[in-house]
C-alpha cells in the first residue's frame, strides 16, 4: 500500500449533488461578510422604498427591511457562516418562540434545517490539518459528500482497513475561534435590523450562546460526554456510540455508525412499539434531570434513531449536553411533585426558587405562569395512560405561552438551564403526539415523587 493517496483516488468518493458553500474562516472575512450582507439589505431598502415612494404607496422602513429578499440574504449568509450565527438563532427560536415576527420565524426555521456543506477542497484542508497529509491510509472509503449537516459540523460515512463502518463528524474551520465576535455580531445585526420586538431581552441568550458553542467546539468535550452516558446507562434499551479515539480530536469526531430509522418515522408501527419508545424517552429525561444531573438538550427527532431488530433506540449527538445543577434539579422535582398534587403554594414557591419570577410579579401574571405548569405536568396527573395525540396539549401550551408574553411590562426571561430543560420537554411531547403515543407519564414520576415528599 502506498503511503499517500491522491484525493482523486477511489476511495475518495463524492455521491449526490452538492450543496457546498465555502466557511469563512478568518474573523475579518466573517466580519466581511457581515458587513457585506448589511451593505445589500440597505441597498435594497433604499430601492425598494423609492419604487414604492414613486407609486405613491406608503410603507414603512420594518417592512422594507423585512422584504422577503432581504429575509433570504440574511438567512443565506447566516447559514453560510454556520456556528455562532446559527446557535443564536436556534437559542432566539427557544426563548421567543411566537413572540418572534413570522419572518424570522421563517428564517430561524431554515437556518435549523438549512446548514451547506464545506467545498470538498476546504473539507480535505480540515482533514489534513488534523490526521497529516497520509490522512487516507488509515481508510478503505471516505465519503467526501456529507450525509447529515448541522451549525457545528458535518458528518461523513467512512470504512477502516478492517471494514469497519464509522461515522465522522468534521467540525467548520473557524468557527470555534470566531465564536465571540460571530456572536455579538449577529446579535447587533439583529438588534439594528428591527426584526427583533423591543421587549425581548437578549443579552443573556448571547452569553448562553457564546458558552455553549464553546462546548459544542470541543469534541473531545463530547467524546467525555458520551463516556458519561455510558456509565449511567448499562444494560439499558439504548444503544450509544462508541468513539473511535485514534482518530478524534477537538474537531473531528469519528465514531462507529450506528444504523436505524429516525424516531418521529414510527407511526406506522404497532401502537405498543410507538408506547414503549416514548415511555423509555420520558424515562430517561426524568433520569437526566433528577439521577444523572446531565441532559443532552437538543430534542431534534434525528438524534433519536429506532431499531426495530433490537427495539433499542440509539442516541446521537451529544454537543448540546449540559450539566443540570442540584438547586435547578431539586427545584424540578419540587414543582412537578406539586403541580402533580395540585399545590398551588408549593408550585409558587418552587417557581420562584428556580428563578421563574420575583417578588414583584402581579396576581394576573402568577396565575398564568401557574396555568402552564400545571399544562406542562398534565400527563403526570392522568392515573392511567396519557393520550398525547388526542390531548392538543403542545397546542394549548402554546397558546397559553403567548398569553403570558403579550404581558410586556412583566415578561421575564427563565433561567438558561430552565430554557434548555423545557427545549427536551417540549420535543419529547411533540414527538409523543407525533407517533400517537398512550403512556402513563405519572407511573414514570412517582418513584421521584416520594423522593420530594421525604426531602
Amino acid at each position: 500500500m502506498s503511503n499517500h493517496r491522491s484525493p482523486n483516488n477511489s476511495l475518495l468518493t463524492s455521491s449526490g449533488k452538492s450543496n457546498a458553500k465555502k466557511v469563512p474562516t478568518s474573523r475579518f472575512s466573517r466580519l466581511a461578510a457581515i458587513g457585506g450582507l448589511v451593505a445589500k439589505v440597505v441597498t435594497n431598502t433604499v430601492i425598494d422604498g423609492t419604487k414604492q415612494w414613486a407609486q405613491g404607496e406608503s410603507t414603512s422602513m420594518k417592512s422594507l427591511v423585512l422584504h422577503p429578499k432581504n429575509i433570504a440574504l440574511l438567512a443565506d449568509k447566516l447559514a453560510q457562516m454556520r456556528g455562532a450565527a446559527m446557535k443564536l438563532g436556534q437559542l432566539l427560536s427557544m426563548d421567543a418562540g411566537d413572540l418572534l415576527p413570522p419572518e424570522l420565524s421563517q428564517l430561524l426555521d431554515r437556518l435549523r434545517a438549512d446548514a451547506k456543506a464545506m467545498p470538498h477542497k476546504q473539507l480535505l484542508s480540515v482533514l489534513k490539518a488534523n490526521w497529516g497529509d497520509n490522512w487516507l491510509d488509515n481508510f478503505s472509503h471516505f465519503e467526501l459528500q456529507p450525509f447529515a449537516s448541522a451549525s457545528i459540523g458535518q458528518v461523513h460515512l467512512a470504512y477502516l482497513e478492517n471494514g469497519q463502518k464509522l461515522a465522522v463528524k468534521v467540525q467548520y474551520p473557524g468557527v470555534a475561534k470566531a465564536i465571540e465576535s460571530d456572536v455579538d455580531n449577529v446579535a447587533t445585526l439583529l438588534k439594528l435590523s428591527g426584526l427583533l420586538p423591543e421587549h425581548i431581552q437578549i443579552d443573556g441568550l448571547i452569553a448562553e450562546a457564546k458558552k455553549q458553542l464553546l462546548v459544542e467546539a470541543d469534541y473531545r468535550q463530547e467524546a467525555s460526554f458520551i463516556g458519561r452516558y455510558k456509565t449511567h446507562l448499562k444494560s439499558e434499551p439504548f444503544c450509544l456510540p462508541e468513539v473511535f479515539n485514534p482518530l478524534s480530536t477537538s474537531s473531528i469526531l469519528s465514531m462507529n455508525f450506528i444504523e436505524g430509522v429516525s424516531i418521529d418515522k414510527l407511526g406506522n408501527a404497532p401502537q405498543a412499539a410507538r408506547d414503549k419508545a416514548v415511555e423509555q424517552l420520558i424515562d430517561l429525561f426524568f433520569r437526566e434531570l433528577f439521577d444523572f444531573s446531565l441532559m443532552q438538550t437538543d430534542p431534534n427527532f434525528a438524534n433519536f434513531l429506532y431499531q426495530e431488530d433490537t427495539q433499542q433506540i440509539a442516541l446521537l449527538d451529544f454537543g448540546a449536553t449540559r450539566n443540570i445543577p442540584t438547586h435547578i434539579s431539586q427545584g424540578y422535582l419540587s414543582l412537578i411533585n406539586a403541580a402533580m398534587q395540585g399545590n398551588e403554594s408549593q408550585m409558587i414557591a418552587s417557581a420562584k426558587q428556580l428563578g421563574f419570577f420575583t417578588d414583584d410579579i402581579s396576581a394576573d401574571y402568577l396565575a398564568q405562569i401557574l396555568t402552564i405548569f400545571k399544562l406542562a405536568s398534565e400527563p403526570l396527573t392522568c392515573d392511567n395512560s396519557y393520550d398525547f395525540a388526542n390531548s392538543n396539549l403542545a397546542q394549548r401550551i402554546k397558546t397559553q405561552g403567548m398569553n403570558i408574553q403579550r404581558q410586556q411590562d412583566q415578561w421575564h426571561t427563565p433561567p438558561v438551564d430552565a430554557i434548555f430543560i423545557h427545549r427536551k420537554l417540549a420535543g419529547i411531547y411533540l414527538l409523543a403526539a407525533k407517533l400517537g403515543a398512550k403512556v402513563n407519564v405519572k407511573a414514570l414520576f412517582m418513584p421521584y415523587s416520594k423522593l420530594a415528599t421525604n426531602a
